[in-house]
């Protein structure tokens, strides 16, 4: 082996390095990006979930439990009436809600705090979060309880009631329709990226391009054969997820598979627009960690966007991802149609989005051919 053509060969993919200033984005800058992402994800002044709380006890407990929910470092809590707290749950402006009955403090003394609580339960992680933060002031306060009036520590009792879902449902089932939207986003994607970015390098869009076809025609011809195919697989998708892995549904068939159709448009239409910034596949492919892993973590598969930071809110409120989570989990997990206002307004967003992406690829393709 020969030290100094070896060293050659190193010094030459190195100068390539050097020259492809977006391979090197990619190696140097996405690490700090998607760091930076867990770290404001996983608590780096992420937001707590919004709890309501509805004391009405009379007693000493209920105030001294009330107060020291205030304080937890795990939930945000509001302190309001039995009606405005269920109106908040179903608005799903809250997490849950917590009721102090009123002989939470007589019972304590026989040995049980039973406090109810009213979960939103279509995402398990804001549930233990609430029920974290309940057990941790029961502990405190039963204890001060048990000092002062000279009884025995009484132990948590509590009553669940959740809103959607529920302890019959297993990990799949609330995680199956975000994984229905996420795996047929990122699949077409792919596809779509780089199938198109082979017809622009074998210069077959350029001839096209110099045809009589206008380029309305060339645009809709793309998006329909690549919708075809992405449409199979959208449907080939669903049913497997429902009636083979038995999914939990509430739902309306048809309306899953009309907003995975929905979610394959966008991510045709993403791919044909970033394409044009690619030159090769390896180009291609380096976007999947730029524009697909920041939607994962920012549109509440993972990590539930309420309890994002402030500003990460506003950055999940402007991708298309977060818009099919939604509308696919309010299907599937709150059997909401089409006369729900949130899954309208999801379906509406992720329509525009597929508009707006229609209109940049359409952009991006007059400018290739200029």
């Amino acid at each position: 082996m020969s030290g100094r053509r070896a060293g050659a060969i190193s010094l030459r993919i190195l100068q390539q390095f050097r020259h492809d200033r977006r391979t090197l984005m990619l190696l140097f800058g996405a690490p700090i990006i998607l760091l930076g992402l867990f770290y404001f994800l996983t608590g780096g002044g992420s937001s707590l979930p919004a709890v309501d709380v509805v004391n009405l006890d009379r007693g000493p407990l209920g105030a001294a439990l009330a107060t020291d929910l205030a304080q937890s470092t795990e939930i945000s809590i509001s302190r309001t009436t039995e009606a405005r707290a269920a109106s908040d749950l179903s608005a799903d402006t809250v997490a849950a809600y917590v009721i102090l009955p009123a002989d939470l403090s007589t019972r304590a003394r026989s040995g049980v705090i039973a406090p109810t609580v009213h979960l939103e339960g279509t995402q398990p992680a804001l549930t233990q979060p609430v029920l974290l933060a309940l057990d941790q002031s029961v502990t405190r306060a039963s204890r001060n309880l048990a000092a002062a009036e000279g009884v025995r520590v009484p132990v948590l009792e509590p009553s669940l009631d959740y809103l959607h879902g529920g302890p019959g449902l297993d990990t799949l089932d609330y995680f199956g329709g975000a994984f229905i939207g996420l795996v047929v986003f990122l699949l077409v994607f792919v596809v779509t990226i780089i199938a198109f970015l082979r017809e622009r390098s074998q210069g077959t869009l350029e001839r096209l391009m110099a045809s009589p076809l206008r380029r309305a025609d060339i645009v809709v011809g793309y998006i329909g054969g690549f919708m075809v195919v992405a449409a199979v697989q959208a449907v080939e998708v669903v049913v497997f997820t429902l009636y083979a892995l038995h999914v939990h549904n509430q739902g309306n068939v048809a309306l899953i598979v009309l907003l995975t159709l929905l979610m394959t448009l966008v991510a045709v239409n993403l791919g044909i627009f970033l394409s044009m910034f690619a030159t090769t596949e390896f180009q291609a492919v380096q976007f999947i960690p730029l524009a697909i892993v920041p939607q994962v973590l920012l549109s509440g598969i993972v990590f539930p966007v309420a309890t994002e930071p402030g500003w990460l809110q506003v950055v999940s409120r402007l991708l298309p991802l977060t818009y099919g989570v939604d509308g696919l989990r309010d299907v599937m997990l709150k059997g909401n149609g089409l006369t729900s206002g949130p899954l309208l307004l999801d379906i509406a967003v992720v329509v525009a989005f597929a508009v707006a992406l229609i209109a940049a690829a359409t952009a991006t393709l007059r400018r290739s051919a200029s």
